[in-house]
């Protein structure tokens, strides 16, 4: 896309912004930001929030890495990790409170929301879970290794299935907000 995702203009603030927002609206406390670049723009957006950066040095690397790098940050007291790429940015505060919810309700489930059937993002994995990237296993890989912890989450939130891996997808939520 010529630049990074999360750099993106979206309405009045950037990509990243829109997810950093709806995740502290939503009231998410321990934020761990993976970033691949110490790219100024990127961290002054972020300077008056309540976040921890660290950083993939290794750009090459898959993102399992960066979540192993994200996982290193934690405290013992986390029960679960909330797993929030920068590529969906239309996830509500209220999806994300709904996702943490059924955390704390079924907490040794991972959690996927849906929209309309359509598995989405972010997902939530149990603590214990998670730590299975120490494995060596990816996300997909942890998620596909026994259905039986999964639990799939019904949300009315279409910012769940929309992300932005082509120019054509940053068009459609361009659109979408109605600053196209």
């Amino acid at each position: 896309m010529g630049q990074p995702k999360q750099l993106l203009p979206l309405g009045n603030k950037l990509v990243i912004r829109h997810c950093l927002d709806n995740l502290v609206a939503a009231g998410i406390k321990d934020i761990v930001v993976v970033l691949s670049q110490r790219e100024s723009e990127t961290l002054n957006s972020m300077k008056d929030l309540p976040v921890q950066i660290v950083f993939n040095e290794n750009p090459e690397s898959e993102m399992a890495e960066s979540v192993r790098i994200g996982l290193r940050t934690l405290t013992d007291f986390s029960t679960g990790v909330l797993v929030h790429l920068s590529d969906h940015p239309l996830v509500s505060a209220k999806t994300l409170k709904s996702i943490v919810q059924c955390h704390l309700e079924i907490p040794d489930k991972i959690i996927i929301p849906q929209y309309k059937g359509k598995r989405g993002h972010p997902s939530l994995f149990p603590k214990p879970v998670i730590d299975e990237v120490f494995e060596g296993l990816n996300l997909r890989d942890i998620k596909n290794k026994d259905s039986g912890r999964i639990r799939f989450l019904d949300i009315d939130d279409e910012g769940v299935i929309l992300d932005m891996d082509t120019r054509e997808d940053y068009e459609k939520i361009l659109e979408k907000i109605g600053t196209r």
